[in-house]
């Protein structure tokens, strides 16, 4: 049986998820009365609220006598570390591209990797039904990124099909009829080459993702490179960056199960050879990275380089007057053993060790990348406090401070573009390009630091009233701009315990905005709100209203308060200054200051003055 190994890409939200649904139905994966959930490779809880994906996955479909392995992948530009793993698996990629939107940001950013790699490309122009769809202007969109990026004449020649996914349809042009998905999957059979393993020779793969069974342990998948591997073989496992030398005895193991993927599901085989994407169990200390080969013949594969995280924030433990109520796992060692078994999956993290025990230091690709991990974490019950992010600087050949630089894309209303336009400047965006993309849209590229974009996406929500689109990828290191302020409001705070009362929200509304309702448990230094002006304020909000035996007109009518403004983990680490924490729990979202008595405050700020 022949095999192919493909890697769908694109921007988020452009339909990857959607097509590798209709691919599975269409080559006969599914029965045809089984009832399937929609997108159902986003199996992850918080995927499938959000509507993204976040972690790589495989599976395979079978066409005719060929077994296709698919690796459906993030499309946010934080995840980008899962997308670098897995290209080493695949030898070609379908890049997804929406026929109004054009190539975005992470298009650019994951199809450089596999240009590198000299991976083959199928271009796929998708939602060609949009009724602001150019896929003729976003077909040369995509040709002039090729081109920028260096691509091969093999990779210029590639197939450009159009399609629309979510019926499951795909066409070699826009006006041919829509049946079904047969011209991609004839495509991938031309275009995409047969894996360049050896079949013959000792056995070598390299570990480019890792699972986890109850039953097993851990699951070291990857595409095996030279020779076959048998159910019962003994294999040496060599570290990321292994430069020869002697073996460990540790290093010696044996392959207790041998998975091949079928479909959604892992099916169990005795033997699998050069090309295929297997799953090995009976490997304890596989990471990511590692190597597998045959014990008589010790020879290590290039490892995976990922590139290094952007931004960081220190995860303390919890220690506000509420800690341990709602958590279940509370301890400083429960947090520090949960960070570092993230390790083990996530490549694009980093955990280190600070001068405080009960401190650790966590640095991801960005904002969203360590908001996943927290939520994930928050909902198997972990209790913590989380710093405000902050950007990771380093010194540059000259020894003058770099800071990251993020490329910008917003779409934009352009009755609405002057206010983004304003804020960007003071952010110390600078703009790079203005172009009208068609239905009253305008599409603004900026290059500016990574610091400016901390917190910018609720106000750009208001500004453009909801109508607009931001999208970034990092984009370089450059010169430090200096101080810089993203927030110019004060916050509400809380000068006493207690429980919160309408009463005094009430008379607070007309100048602020509350984060909590009426009977919300507050505590002395606790963010009930924002300020109208810059400033913090000190508030009681669980003062009352004072009974009298005597009554006037009107005294006792009903008071309406204003909802209360909800925060996200990553609407929270946008929001909150340097002097300020955020502390999570399983139930709870709760902003606080890192000194929570008023007195303690004024000294530290003093002694930082």
């Amino acid at each position: 049986m022949s095999i192919r190994n493909i890697a769908i890409i694109a921007h988020v939200d452009h339909g990857k998820t959607t097509l590798v649904d209709h691919m599975l139905r269409q080559a006969g994966t599914f029965r045809e009365n089984q009832h399937v959930a929609e997108r159902v490779m986003d199996s992850n809880p918080l995927e499938r609220e959000r509507g993204i994906t976040i972690l790589a996955k495989n599976l395979s479909v079978r066409w005719h006598d060929t077994k296709i392995n698919i690796v459906d992948t993030p499309g946010h530009s934080d995840f980008g570390g899962e997308v670098e793993r897995i290209l080493r698996m695949v030898d070609g990629v379908i890049l997804l591209v929406d026929a109004a939107e054009g190539p975005m940001p992470q298009t650019r950013f994951v199809m450089r990797k596999a240009m590198e790699l000299g991976l083959q490309p199928i271009v796929v122009i998708n939602k060609i039904d949009r009724g602001d769809a150019d896929p003729h202007r976003v077909h040369d969109e995509v040709l002039e990124l090729f081109m920028e990026l260096e691509a091969d004449d093999h990779q210029l020649d590639c197939p450009f099909l159009y399609a629309v996914g979510r019926e499951g349809v795909a066409m070699l042009a826009p006006e041919d009829p829509r049946k079904d998905l047969t011209p991609l999957f004839d495509s991938i059979m031309k275009t995409i080459p047969e894996p360049s393993g050896q079949p013959v020779g000792p056995f070598q793969m390299l570990v480019s993702t890792i699972d986890f069974s109850p039953y097993l342990g851990r699951l070291a998948i990857g595409r095996i490179e030279r020779g076959s591997v048998n159910v019962g073989d003994s294999v040496v496992l060599l570290e990321n960056g292994f430069e020869g030398g002697a073996v460990p005895a540790s290093a010696r193991t044996r392959v207790s199960k041998l998975y091949t993927f079928d479909g959604l599901e892992r099916h169990e085989v005795e033997t699998a050879s050069a090309g295929d994407i297997v799953a090995l169990a009976g490997l304890p200390n596989v990471d990511i990275g590692s190597t597998l080969c045959d014990p008589e013949n010790i020879e290590a594969l290039e490892g995976i380089a990922v590139e290094e995280p952007t931004v960081s924030v220190d995860i303390m433990v919890n220690n506000s007057p509420f800690a341990g109520r709602e958590g279940k796992y509370v301890t400083s060692r429960q947090v520090r053993d949960r960070l570092f078994k993230e390790l083990e999956s996530n490549v694009a993290l980093r955990v280190e060790e600070t001068d405080s025990p009960d401190t650790l230091t966590v640095s991801g690709r960005g904002e969203l990348h360590l908001g996943i991990l927290m939520e994930t974490m928050r909902r198997e019950g972990y209790e913590f406090s989380v710093s405000r992010p902050r950007v990771i600087l380093r010194k540059g050949p000259d020894g003058q401070l770099q800071e990251p630089y993020e490329e910008v894309t917003i779409d934009v209303p352009e009755t609405l573009m002057g206010p983004v336009i304003q804020e960007l400047g003071q952010r110390r965006g600078e703009m790079r390009e203005m172009k009208n993309s068609g239905g009253g849209l305008v599409r603004l590229v900026y290059r500016m630091p990574a610091r400016g974009l901390f917190g910018y996406r609720s106000e750009f929500l208001t500004a453009t009233r909801g109508e607009g689109i931001l999208h970034h990828r990092f984009m370089e290191y450059g010169p430090y701009v200096g101080p810089m302020s993203t927030r110019n409001r004060g916050v509400l705070v809380a000068m006493v315990g207690g429980e919160s009362v309408a009463f005094s929200l009430g008379n607070l509304q007309e100048r602020s905005t509350f984060f909590i309702a009426p009977g919300v448990p507050v505590y002395e230094g606790m963010i009930v709100g924002e300020n109208s002006r810059p400033g913090d304020m000190e508030v009681n909000v669980t003062k009352g209203k004072k009974l009298t035996n005597m009554r006037a007109s009107g005294s006792d009518d009903n008071i309406l308060l204003e909802p209360p403004r909800q925060m996200t983990l990553e609407d929270a680490m946008g929001y909150i200054a340097d002097d300020e924490l955020i502390e999570v729990t399983p139930q709870t979202i709760r902003l606080r200051k890192r000194q929570l008595n008023a007195n303690d405050r004024k000294k530290a700020s003093r002694a930082a003055s």
